[in-house]
Parts: structure tokens; C-alpha cells; sequence
């Protein structure tokens, strides 16, 4: 670790992150959810598209949304028709990003809220080992309630009553998660992702934030990045190099502990693509 960093970890987003936004992932993923949509429940292309956006207005993903909405529906199910057919071709391999990520000397931890075939599949598209990172948080591992002996019991103790939540980015929960995973002082843990409500989070529960994919910081972004090829031009703190505005002229330290859960009551769990 960089003795001279402000850093002790760094949690990495991957869709519209590692990879650029531009790759047609997320149109084709949008085309995915609506044709899933029609075949599941027996609706109009016109209505599959304007459920897939109420849905991600009003429980963050379209997949929450079902199963707050009741649908008996399992997530392999979902993911399986809306990201196993992607065309990952369109992702390119970046040597760069993988000599930038391997360089990077604190604990790095992968925060993703897609489903880890997903994840895999990008990875290896991008040309990253998944040993690269210390560790891994997805879908899976925001959500174990809805995976096997889990599952029936969570669906045994509803009894018929409020189906289970899905937990995701930029719920106080799906933080909290990468939080633990991190095991670091929240004060001390790099928080990168393209989502501003995701970054608006992050903060709001104390991480250091940089927003990738734009060039001018959001107001809850302690950093921002054109590109993920950038981190090492934006944020050289990483590496113990001193950038030209010292992250203490970026955020007030007065705080030192973890915001109250109340903190992001009012943030919805939306994804950067709609989905």
C-alpha cells in the first residue's frame, strides 16, 4: 500500500466503468428487459417498454420491481434472457486497464450490481483476471435471500405477505455491503462508479467518490473521470503522489463516522441504463 495514500481501499463499479458507456451494452440490454417483459407477462411492446421505465423509476430495476410487485420470479430466470444475450463483442479488451488495476496498491474490491455470470463474461471480454480484485461484490452477494435454501425460507416466513427486497446500488443496504467487503474506514475507501445517485450515496455514507464517465464533478463527487483510463492523470493520491488539489480542499473531514441509515431514505435505487 502507497504509504502516503489517503487511501486503504478501492471499490470499483464495472458497467459504463471499467468499460466505456458506449459499447450499445445498455440499448441492447433495454431491448432485453422489454422482450422479457412481453414474454413473461403477455404485454405489448409499447407497454413492456413503459413498465421497464416505471418499474426502474419506482424500485430501481425491473427485476425488484416484479418481485415487490408479487411476481414468483427467479433472478437466474431474469438475468439469464436480459444479459445472457448481450453483445459482449462489443466490449474491447483494455491491457492498459488491466496494467492500471494491477498497479493499484490498496485492497480493490469489484461492486457491481450485476449478476455474476454477467460480470465474469465482461471481465473477460475486457481482458481482466478476476483475481485482480480482493474481492468481489454482485447481485449474488447483496442478495443470498433469493438464492437457494434462503429463498424458500424467506418465502416460508412471508406467509403470503411482503415479498422479499432486492438489494442494490444505491441502497443504504447494497453500501453497507460493499463497506463491510471493504473493511476499511469509510473516510478512507475510494468509491468509483458512472451512477450520480450512486456516487450521491457513497457519500452520503462517508467514502471518497469519483464519478466516471464525465468531466465535470457532480456535487457529491470528490473526483471526476472522462474515463476509467484517466485514474491514474485524476487521482495519483492512489499511488502516494500528491495531485494538484489535495482531497482535503475537495470534502470536509470533520466527520469520521458513518452517517445515519435515515441519510439516503429519500435516494431510489435506480441504474445508469434503466433496467
Amino acid at each position: 500500500m502507497a504509504a502516503n495514500s489517503p487511501f486503504d481501499c478501492v471499490l470499483l463499479d464495472l458497467d459504463d466503468t471499467l468499460y466505456p458507456g458506449n459499447t450499445g451494452l445498455g440499448p441492447a440490454l433495454k431491448r432485453n428487459i422489454d422482450e422479457f417483459l412481453q414474454a413473461k407477462l403477455g404485454v405489448s411492446a409499447d407497454r413492456a417498454a413503459a413498465m421497464r421505465v416505471e418499474l426502474f423509476r419506482t424500485h430501481g430495476s425491473s427485476l425488484a420491481g416484479l418481485i415487490a410487485l408479487g411476481y414468483d420470479l427467479h433472478p437466474d430466470e431474469y438475468h439469464s434472457y436480459v444479459h445472457g444475450r448481450l453483445p459482449y463483442e462489443r466490449i474491447d479488451a483494455d491491457p492498459q486497464l488491466a496494467r492500471v488495476l494491477q498497479s493499484i496498491p490498496q485492497r480493490k474490491v469489484l461492486f457491481t450490481n450485476s449478476d455474476r455470470a454477467h460480470m465474469k463474461r465482461a471481465l473477460e471480454r475486457l481482458g481482466i483476471d478476476e483475481s485482480v480484485f480482493d474481492a468481489v461484490v454482485c447481485f449474488e452477494t447483496m442478495n443470498p435471500h433469493l438464492f437457494g435454501e434462503a429463498r424458500e425460507e424467506a418465502r416460508a416466513a412471508a406467509g403470503g405477505g411482503e415479498p422479499p427486497a432486492v438489494v442494490l446500488k444505491p441502497s443504504v443496504d447494497a453500501i453497507v455491503a460493499g463497506l463491510r467487503v471493504a473493511g476499511t474506514n469509510p473516510r478512507r475507501t475510494l468509491f468509483l462508479d458512472d451512477s450520480e445517485r450512486n456516487i450521491a450515496a457513497g457519500k452520503a455514507l462517508g467514502l471518497r467518490t469519483a464519478l466516471v464517465g464525465k468531466r465535470v464533478r457532480s456535487k457529491e463527487a470528490d473526483y471526476a473521470l472522462e474515463n476509467i483510463g484517466a485514474l491514474r492523470r485524476v487521482i495519483p493520491e492512489i499511488w502516494g503522489v500528491a495531485g494538484s488539489e489535495s482531497i482535503s480542499e475537495r470534502s470536509d473531514h470533520s466527520m469520521d463516522k458513518m452517517p445515519m441509515r435515515s441519510d439516503l431514505d429519500s435516494i431510489i435505487q435506480p441504474t445508469s441504463i434503466q433496467a
